[in-house]
């Protein structure tokens, strides 16, 4: 019977299917493919700028997202620190380093696909992927995933994910409804941040885990953040354990 691929394995191949499709879009609007017809008449239905949709499309700003991530990588670093955790800078800085890739990744793409914007915004090219999606995505998405080892409860955890994915469908419900993006261009940021937030996880996972390895090791609890164990040795009621050995005592003899 063949071996199950590890937890690992499976998470490197789950990020595949995403990454599949980002590049199937990605080629559609370079080659202007057919798939950009469906979109265009989709972005048609969907348009209808308001103030409301100017203001979700806004939570992908920088200025919004970003310092989010920021207070929430800083404050998992000073808990980490505070515990006495081994390497308790790394998942901050992993997250802050992932937010960083995304004008690296996006930026590149933009000025190669070139694609012209929807007819609600001012003639200009330049709009494929979102980069107001992929920033709000990896920013909030990211936050989440350092925020989660330090939440008590498993409510508390579910919240911040379902909170965090609400943020990104509000910004990309705002953009498209806006006209600032069309539907594919929110759905290839959506396939690209998969990707990068998955590894993230992955990175994240591998850390947790060499961390429990060195707990176990030096007899500590594994739970995150619990104190470190008292070095002050207990005193014990049986005299005995305090006498030192003068070796064992010669039986005598039996009648």
């Amino acid at each position: 019977m063949p071996s199950r691929p590890s937890r690992p394995t499976r998470a490197v191949l789950g990020l595949l299917p995403p990454a599949l499709l980002f590049a199937l879009i990605t080629w559609q609007v370079a080659a202007d493919g057919p798939l950009l017809r469906p979109d265009e008449r989709l972005s048609r239905a969907l348009v209808h700028p308001d103030r409301a949709s100017e203001l979700l499309a806004d939570l992908g700003e920088i200025q919004v997202a970003v310092p989010v991530l920021v207070l929430v990588a800083g404050y998992a670093a000073w808990r980490g620190r505070a515990a006495g955790g081994a390497r308790w800078w790394v998942p901050s800085l992993a997250a802050l380093a992932v937010l960083l890739l995304v004008p690296l990744i996006v930026v590149p793409l933009k000025i190669w696909t070139d694609r012209p914007g929807t007819p609600a915004v001012p003639p200009a090219t330049g709009y494929y992927p979102s980069g107001h999606t992929a920033t709000a995505a990896v920013a909030y998405g990211a936050a989440a995933l350092v925020l989660l080892p330090w939440l008590r409860t498993a409510s508390a955890r579910r919240l911040t994910l379902a909170t965090s994915a609400l943020l990104v469908l509000a910004v990309s419900f705002g953009l498209v409804r806006r006209g600032y993006h069309w539907p594919l261009d929110v759905v290839a940021s959506w396939c690209l941040c998969a990707v990068l937030l998955g590894a993230l996880w992955l990175l994240l996972e591998r850390e947790r885990r060499a961390r429990e390895r060195l707990r176990t090791a030096a007899g500590r609890p594994c739970q995150t953040g619990a104190p470190r164990p008292s070095t002050r040795t207990t005193r014990t009621s049986d005299p005995s354990a305090s006498r030192p050995y003068r070796g064992a005592r010669k039986p005598q003899d039996t009648p």
